[in-house]
């Protein structure tokens, strides 16, 4: 093991609190979120069980980054939204696209900062030439 994966290797949690491991040497019981995810799985009210340490010399955050790892064992399926949650959904998305002024559906999302469509906000002459604030 290298000296700098050594440095992250404490799987009894002694040295940072939680059992830790370096990149690619956690158990295979212990995921991310984002791998309990795409396995259609949620954590399930457990707490952070493990971390992964490694160095990132990632441009504008250097430094030690972190991923908390969630024991699989103790996972659940994630919850599927009702139809009636659904429909609420899609009434909610629909109201965000309307436009107060003119009351027509914009087919996008109208920003919060004009609170109405761009035609009636800037006027069609001015819109997709406005420029980023």
């Amino acid at each position: 093991m290298s000296r700098i994966r050594a440095r992250f290797w404490d799987p009894a949690g002694e040295k940072y609190g939680l059992p830790t491991y370096p990149w690619q040497m956690a158990p295979a019981h212990l995921l991310t979120l984002r791998q309990l995810t795409a396995r259609g799985l949620r954590p399930g009210g457990q707490g952070v069980q493990a971390q992964i340490l490694w160095r990132s010399r990632r441009h504008g955050a250097p430094g030690v980054r972190a991923a908390y790892l969630y024991d699989v064992r103790f996972a659940l399926p994630k919850r599927t939204a009702s139809p009636a949650q659904l429909e609420a959904l899609g009434k909610a998305n629909a109201a965000r696209r309307r436009c107060t002024e003119c009351g027509t559906d914009a087919g996008y999302v109208i920003p919060r900062r004009y609170g109405m469509c761009l035609d009636c906000a800037l006027g069609p002459e001015q819109v997709g030439t406005e420029v980023a604030a």
